[in-house]
């Protein structure tokens, strides 16, 4: 009888994916909901052929060493893959792979929920009225910024941040986006101008960001950047922590060069700069852009199909590193 497979899954996921896996797979899964220490994830992935991680983990160079030369695919549950060193996994002849698509929508739509939050203070207004300090209308009560008609701007025009443009269409917004290159598609769809960095910082009212984080990203957004926004202005990322200087941000925060920020992710994710915890003008989210039932069941069971391809001989359809399987499929 031809063995089966072995998969460890990192941490648990919905059980459509793991069912679709123990149908052909011996599973391990990690049994505790929190992410396994170094030594424990060495440890686990001894011997497996193959690996369903999260975001979460970090997959360097040492931990596909002690996973083994039988191991050659390690699939990520999410569309980023910064927590895995892509390079010495292709050295090893290791396929990399990820979930993109899925949560284009959930994550654009997280985005927009960040923005009527700082925008119209709805966080605040919530404690207010749960604390039973609600005493009737007032005139100046948790006055916040109109969304309608405004200027937004867009900071990357990819999957998540053409989707986010798109929805923009029923409060006839302003667009502005930028990116390292045009997107003729969703300029044709929304009217978005594509302009110069410089330009969308001064004249948003409202500035996304959509962005992967590489090397050119880190720190995209800090000191210098907040000083060119508008004193009104608000600051969403769903993105990438790192791409935002939290310290910057804070300082922003602090002494009004701009009105509000809406954050789902981190830079040092899952510690955050301290003083944000304490400012009533920012929204923290514990990056939950792709936390719906049906996003989530989804990129489970697209990280499942990348592995199961695999073992069928086949390429998987979400690889990020194909050069590791050219010429021999």
């Amino acid at each position: 009888m031809e063995k089966k497979p072995r998969v460890f899954i990192t941490r648990k996921i919905p059980d459509a994916a793991i069912r679709l896996l123990e149908e052909s797979c011996d599973v391990e899964l990690n049994p505790q909901d929190r992410v396994l220490e170094k030594k424990e994830l060495l440890e686990k992935v001894k011997g497996k052929d193959a690996v369903l991680c999260l975001l979460t983990d970090i997959i360097d160079d040492e931990v596909f060493q002690s996973a083994g030369p039988q191991c050659k695919i390690f699939a990520n549950y999410a569309v980023g893959y910064n927590n895995i060193d892509v390079e010495a996994a292709t050295r090893r002849k290791i396929v990399i792979t990820n979930t993109p698509g899925v949560l284009t929508d959930a994550t654009a739509d997280l985005a927009w929920a960040l923005l009527f939050c700082v925008a119209r203070r709805i966080v605040e207004a919530d404690r207010f009225t749960k604390e039973r300090k609600f005493r009737g209308w007032s005139p100046e009560l948790f006055l916040g910024m109109e969304i309608t008609g405004k200027t937004l701007g867009i900071i990357g025009a990819g999957r998540i941040g053409s989707n986010f443009a798109r929805k923009s269409r029923g409060f006839s917004m302003n667009v502005l986006y930028y990116d390292i290159k045009r997107n003729f598609e969703i300029e044709k769809e929304t009217g978005a101008e594509f302009v110069n960095f410089e330009t969308l910082l001064k004249e948003s009212d409202f500035i996304s960001i959509h962005v992967p984080l590489l090397p050119e990203t880190h720190h995209l957004i800090g000191e210098k950047e907040f000083s060119m926004m508008k004193k009104t202005a608000i600051l969403i990322n769903t993105s990438r922590g790192p791409v935002v200087d939290e310290k910057a941000l804070v300082d922003a925060l602090k002494k009004g060069k701009i009105w509000g920020a809406g954050l789902d992710v981190y830079e040092n994710e899952p510690i955050i700069e301290p003083e944000l915890l304490t400012l009533k003008n920012v929204v923290l989210l514990p990056h939950i852009g792709s936390a719906t039932v049906e996003t989530r069941t989804k990129m489970a069971l697209m990280a499942a199909e990348n592995i199961l391809a695999f073992f069928r001989g086949e390429i998987p359809p979400n690889i990020v590193n194909p050069e590791v399987l050219s010429g021999s499929k």
